[in-house]
């Protein structure tokens, strides 16, 4: 240790090798390794907006989907036109001043009924992810949170409605109450076996969650099991709750479509996209755009809220983002 001069730009030689020590104040450290501590911390969210904001799809998928939303709330507002009224005499007659995408074999405007057949397909799909993830939601955050034979029940009985197809099922029932088909019908049987895959994932999510550190500061407190679930693992646990509730819309709008394009779906009197398709098959071949307006209103808005689905999914996970 003799050897060693603290001091600046000094040259040692040492076994053929020279070392230059200098000032701390040269190096620059001090600024490369600076952080604002003013700044408010960034939080899981807020990374989620800053990478969502910089992605194209992000945009175009929110735009259509605004689009979407628009017109089945509002379908009065993009066309003048009646989707039931129908004359035989324009039967698959062209595009013209006020019919832009023209008549179907029935004579209807298709583009009144493309604009009103968004309000049922729609509808059926934001209706039936809200229910899914309600009742789906709060079984599996009970059997993640609770565990032990609580968890084994209530994963036995989720178990029992995964194995049953949706599509299946959803047959099934609307042909045993044909009589009574409507739009809270369709709503209702697609809830009843689509909540397995949300309670799976809420359940492995509110397991992960509910080992972290901040849930056993919270019990140091003194807050009760409610207030834990509620105010800290389940806030914690949406994020893959958003993403697969995002593309599962998506899928309840096939579905309905499905149901409606086989006739056992929504009423006739219902405008729907699927009927419409169902409807367009005879003048595939001599009049193909007959079906292809209503099929690509289904597509576009099915595509904008799975491309929403994995934008969301890339922003939520940091390992996605790396």
């Amino acid at each position: 240790m003799s050897d060693f001069i603290p001091s600046a730009n000094i040259a040692r030689t040492r076994a053929g090798q020279a070392h230059y020590v200098s000032r701390i104040d040269e190096t620059g450290l001090g600024a490369v390794d600076a952080v604002a501590d003013d700044s408010a911390p960034s939080s899981l969210w807020g990374e989620a907006w800053k990478n969502l904001r910089r992605r194209p799809i992000f945009w175009i998928a929110l735009t259509i989907i605004v689009i979407a939303l628009a017109i089945s709330a509002f379908p009065s507002l993009f066309t003048s036109q009646d989707p039931r009224f129908c004359e035989l005499s324009n039967s698959l007659k062209g595009p013209s001043n006020g019919h832009p995408f023209g008549f179907n074999r029935q004579g209807c405007d298709i583009y009144s009924r493309v604009i009103y057949g968004a309000r049922a397909s729609v509808s059926v799909g934001v209706f039936t992810t809200i229910l899914v993830v309600l009742f789906g939601g709060v079984i599996g955050a009970a059997a993640g949170y609770l565990g032990g034979w609580f968890d084994a029940l209530l994963s036995r009985i989720t178990d029992i409605f995964f194995a049953i197809p949706l599509l299946l099922a959803a047959i099934v029932f609307m042909q045993m109450f044909k009589d009574n088909r409507n739009i809270w019908m369709v709503i209702t049987v697609l809830s009843l076996f689509g909540w397995t895959q949300i309670a799976r994932i809420t359940r492995g999510a509110v397991m992960s969650a509910k080992n972290e550190e901040f849930v056993t500061a919270a019990r140091a407190t003194g807050a009760s099991k409610s207030r834990i679930l509620l105010s800290h693992i389940i806030p914690n646990s949406m994020a893959p709750i958003i993403v697969y509730a995002t593309v599962a819309l998506g899928t309840f709008i096939v579905s309905e479509a499905s149901l409606s394009f086989m006739g056992i779906g929504l009423p006739p009197e219902v405008v729907s996209w699927g009927a419409d398709i169902s409807a367009a098959q005879a003048s595939l071949r001599t009049n193909p755009m007959v079906l292809f307006y209503p099929a690509l209103a289904l597509a576009l808005t099915v595509l904008s809220f799975i491309m929403m689905g994995d934008a969301v999914r890339d922003a939520l996970d940091p390992k996605a983002r790396k």
